[in-house]
């Protein structure tokens, strides 16, 4: 009894230390990550050697495409002959980001900068730029306030000491050669030691961790080599599970990821370094709108770009950095500092919150009448539309904690416009209290956009006030109820949308559509509720099915989608852009049909790291 007494509080005193222990580097991480979660905005970079013949940085001999040695002659064009870092500097801080990350060196082993690691291959000793071309950036990174990021392969396939050479090929196996093993980690650490003893930079970004466990990279000890220099680096999620923050890539997530801190890698076309021939690029509405997504579940966008080997940026991605800037200039206090918006109960669309929960932000992607915020226990002190100054918004909150803002006379932005709604103490969100509506009394309200709007949501929680009143599936010879006070254009509308009111039921969860929708009897008809004039075509993420056609309900007209950072190599579905032409929009809401493969399938996993790019 008495060892179990002792056993207990010798127990109990472990786990105590352990959560005191906890609760600090809490703390500490805490207060080391008040930059990263502010910043919002980070600038990738991609340059090396694979920018000479624009083709895939490392993976194109990894997998074969090119042989190795036709791929290492690219080091012979690579001349950096018209970089000018202070004019990278210049693109970025005007582009609104707050940090910056560079490929020092990519899995294919060349260093921007001139590495004294054993048999190290570097622009510097090994191109015809003979320069060192990372010290000037990084320089002028520090001068500008911009906070400094290292990008760094862990596997260095052209290395001799490293094991893999490409997806076919191994130099040696580590249990039967551990002294070459040991040998690599000596270089990869030097060069670490390098990078940090030159630069401090206040975030390394690692890459590649998978071909090799925590153990064989001898992760802990280069952690605590780094810190050395910087006690406070930040280091995203791929060193084998020592890092800070979530990197997802390419795809977006649908919900915010656990961990509070992350950033979404994302290129602007479907390549990290330039390549001439990749002209799938998103158009800065989609980014900007990206931006705003990911800002309402609390993350940052890190957005890459990739210049050409002489050191230029491609002129497409210079024109998407400026119009980046355009909206974070306007709209900067609802970007930086915030944190992750509220529930898509209380708000069908994207939102964050200052700093000081005391503001909320609403970012409409398209212009119209009004919107709804429902559960708000807080009456809104005032309103205003970030940019338009002269803008009128109108707040009707009722009963039913429910606030409706109206947009008489805005300015609607071009790509997402800001609505800030301010309070005097932090509003509390409460869940959708609302009362189950009657349909007799949407049909007697005298604005038709509102009662439209009432049924789409009504049907998007799942209560389809439609059911038995006598609707038809066309629309036909319906036998809904009607008083002397009926509104005839909401039964129009009800008519010309039959389709996608008849029998169907609750629609998409939060994060896959920015909008109300609503699904077939059989799942295999997605019908999206788009409000007002859409700035851009409405997206969709998460979807695993693909998509047989789209048109707009009630009228029958057949409209294209696109589908971008859809890795064909991984599960995770693309982003679904559909293209709504302006002059078919319905003035009280329109309604689009998705036509599945089959029965709807969401896609709920975790966005990862690229580990294979065959």
């Amino acid at each position: 009894m008495k060892n179990r007494l002792i056993k207990a509080i010798s127990l109990g005193l472990l786990l105590s230390a352990y959560s005191i222990n906890i609760q600090a580097q809490s703390v500490d991480n805490t207060q080391k990550m008040e930059w990263f979660k502010k910043a919002k905005l980070g600038i990738f970079i991609h340059w090396g050697i694979y920018s000479v013949n624009g083709i895939s940085e490392s993976w194109s001999f990894f997998n074969n495409y090119i042989n190795y040695d036709n791929y290492m002659k690219q080091l012979n064009g690579f001349s950096a002959s018209q970089y000018h870092p202070e004019q990278w500097t210049r693109l970025i801080k005007e582009s609104g980001a707050q940090y910056a990350v560079i490929t020092t060196k990519h899995h294919d082993g060349v260093s921007l900068w001139n590495s004294k690691a054993d048999k190290a291959i570097t622009v510097p000793g090994n191109t015809p730029a003979k320069k060192d071309v990372l010290s000037p950036f990084i320089s002028d990174l520090k001068k500008s306030g911009l906070k400094t990021g290292l990008y760094f392969s862990l596997p260095d396939w052209s290395h001799p000491y490293y094991d893999v050479n490409t997806r076919t090929k191994k130099r040696y196996e580590l249990k039967n050669d551990p002294k070459r093993w040991e040998n690599f980690i000596n270089y990869y650490q030097t060069q670490l030691r390098e990078l940090s003893s030159s630069y401090r930079p206040d975030l390394l970004w690692f890459d590649g961790d998978w071909e090799h466990t925590s153990d064989e990279w001898k992760a802990p000890q280069t952690l605590n080599l780094l810190k050395e220099y910087n006690p406070n680096i930040i280091i995203n999620s791929r060193l084998n599970s020592h890092g800070d923050y979530d990197t997802p890539e390419q795809g977006i997530p649908v919900t915010a990821p656990h961990n509070p801190y992350w950033e979404l890698c994302y290129t602007m076309n479907d390549s990290w370094g330039y390549q001439p021939y990749d002209n799938n690029y998103k158009t800065s509405n989609m980014i900007i709108r990206t931006l705003a997504d990911v800002i309402s579940m609390g993350g940052n966008l890190l957005l890459d770009i990739g210049p050409k080997s002489d050191g230029t940026i491609p002129e497409k991605q210079v024109e998407i950095l400026k119009n980046l800037g355009r909206w974070t200039l306007k709209n900067k206090d609802a970007i930086y500092e915030t944190e992750q918006g509220i529930p898509f109960e209380n708000y069908r669309g994207k939102s964050a919150l200052s700093a000081s929960k005391k503001s909320l932000f609403l970012y409409l992607e398209e212009a119209k009448s009004f919107t709804r915020i429902y559960g708000l226990d807080s009456r809104p002190v005032s309103a205003k539309i970030i940019g338009d100054e002269r803008a009128v918004v109108k707040v009707d909150y009722d009963a039913d904690k429910t606030a409706t803002l109206y947009f008489p006379e805005a300015k609607f932005d071009k790509d997402v416009t800001v609505v800030e709604l301010t309070f005097d103490t932090p509003p509390i969100f409460l869940k959708n209290s609302k009362q189950k509506a009657q349909l007799t009394d949407i049909l007697e309200r005298k604005n038709s956009q509102l009662a439209s709007y009432e049924i789409a949501d009504q049907l998007h929680l799942g209560n389809n006030l439609l059911n038995n009143t006598g609707l038809t599936g066309d629309g036909l010879d319906m036998t809904i109820k009607k008083t002397a006070r009926t509104n005839s254009e909401t039964l129009q509308w009800i008519s010309k949308h039959a389709e996608a009111l008849f029998e169907t039921g609750k629609g998409l969860p939060g994060g896959y559509y920015s909008g109300m929708s609503a699904l077939s009897k059989d799942r295999q008809t997605l019908y999206l509720f788009v409000e007002g004039t859409p700035n851009g075509p409405i997206a969709l993420k998460g979807i695993k099915n693909s998509i047989a056609r789209i048109r707009i309900v009630g009228e029958g007209t057949l409209i294209s989608h696109s589908v971008y950072n859809k890795l064909y190599w991984s599960e995770t579905p693309g982003i679904v852009y559909i293209d709504v032409p302006e002059d078919r929009l319905d003035k009280n809401m329109t309604v689009i049909a998705v036509l599945l493969d089959k029965p709807l399938e969401l896609y709920k996993g975790k966005v990862g790291a690229i580990e294979s790019n065959l």
